[in-house]
């Protein structure tokens, strides 16, 4: 059990377990559960109780960055685990600045806020959604202006992963307005992003075309309402999607697959294009084409053929990156529609819950790191 102490300042100081990673200078990594007391929090701070904090590709990442994991080994007791794996020394030198630190891991999450700072009382009992590192734990201390009041009657479950995912849904869309496409083309579109898209551009009326890794997923995005579906492992998929590009117009691509589809995308677009053009260009079309990876799926480099033409680009999309360079009252419209969304749009659902030692388990590692489209595993740092 947790275990809360009165501190000197006379607010409450919050215990429990935190689950961190860490790289050694010695190429071991070690991913531990310790207790922390939150501290007290500060003018323009809560302290949550988590309850619910779902484990997205990107905590992937942080939890066991380039380790061998079909090396690990568990060591520690049953209630704080220590999972050990070796870290190849090749991969050191990439890793070099986070060398012996442990990192606080778990981008989202949600609970009831059960401590509040001065002139923060009024949130006293509230269920709020969270962004920022640190949601693996069982008491987060952070910062009002990174939580999201969670509408009355969600549960921290159903709000656990009500930023993440549908800030970057929205982020997406965003990002092509801005950029003047009417239509785009999403990869890896049987993930949970790629779901919520799906409803939004639907809602929103923007065409979209879906591109799945498998032909069984096809299916199951017609039957979401998904009009152009595509599947890359298809042997007429070339044909499919110049099909769909025709079709819809789509100019701009959200990559999270990387590797070679990047530029088959992008010279789909550049054969759709050179279709409705009018004279000929050895520069290629006046259409530009642009490309946003947010994923690496495909660890292979990323290959742009010149049959693109000459009016394309391709750039990384990284959503705190957008969440900067946005100004307040954009982030305010886009949370605002998160809230009134949470239960249709941006509904998330989960294969399994756990708790915080089940997640540093080898065998529960090896289940959520199969990356499988649509399939999440959420922790309750409370069980």
């Amino acid at each position: 059990m947790t275990q809360k102490t009165t501190v000197q300042a006379g607010g409450e100081d919050w215990r429990g377990l935190v689950l961190r990673s860490c790289i050694t200078a010695a190429g071991e990594l070690r991913i531990a559960l310790t207790e922390q007391a939150t501290g007290v929090p500060a003018t323009n701070e809560v302290v949550v109780r988590v309850e619910a904090a779902p484990i997205n590709p990107t905590d992937m990442g942080l939890l066991f960055g380039p380790a061998d994991l079909s090396a690990a080994r568990l060591e520690g007791t049953v209630r704080q685990p220590v999972l050990v794996a070796p870290v190849p020394p090749a991969a050191l030198p990439f890793v070099a600045l986070r060398i012996d630190q442990p990192l606080p891991a778990g981008v989202e999450g949600a609970g009831v806020v059960v401590a509040a700072g001065p002139g923060q009382e009024a949130l006293l009992g509230k269920t709020v959604a969270m962004i920022g590192d640190g949601a693996y734990a069982q008491y987060r201390r952070i910062a009002v202006t990174d939580i999201l009041v969670l509408p009355d009657g969600t549960s921290p479950a159903e709000g656990a992963a009500a930023l993440v995912n549908p800030l970057t849904v929205l982020g997406l869309l965003e990002t092509a307005r801005r950029n003047g496409h009417k239509a785009i083309v999403h990869t890896a579109a049987a993930s949970s992003v790629g779901k919520m898209l799906i409803r939004a551009c639907r809602q929103d009326g923007v065409p979209l075309v879906n591109i799945v890794r498998r032909d069984d997923q096809v299916a199951e995005l017609r039957a979401l309402g998904a009009e152009h579906v595509c599947s890359s492992a298809a042997p007429d998929f070339r044909q499919d999607l110049a099909l769909a590009l025709a079709a819809t117009g789509a100019t701009a691509c959200f990559d999270a697959v990387g590797g070679a589809l990047t530029g088959r995308i992008l010279g789909a677009m550049e054969a759709a294009a050179s279709q409705q053009a009018t004279r000929y260009s050895r520069y290629g079309t006046n259409v530009l084409k642009q490309a946003f990876v947010y994923g690496a799926l495909d660890r292979a480099p990323i290959e742009i053929s010149r049959i693109v033409g000459l009016n394309w680009s391709v750039s990384g999309w990284l959503l705190f990156d957008f969440l900067q360079q946005t100004d307040a009252a954009t982030q305010a419209r886009l949370r605002q529609r998160v809230c009134d969304e949470l239960h249709t749009t941006f509904a998330t659902s989960y294969a399994a819950t756990i708790s915080l030692a089940d997640a540093v388990q080898p065998r529960t590692v090896a289940a959520y790191m199969e990356k499988r489209s649509g399939v999440k595993y959420l922790i309750n740092p409370q069980l």
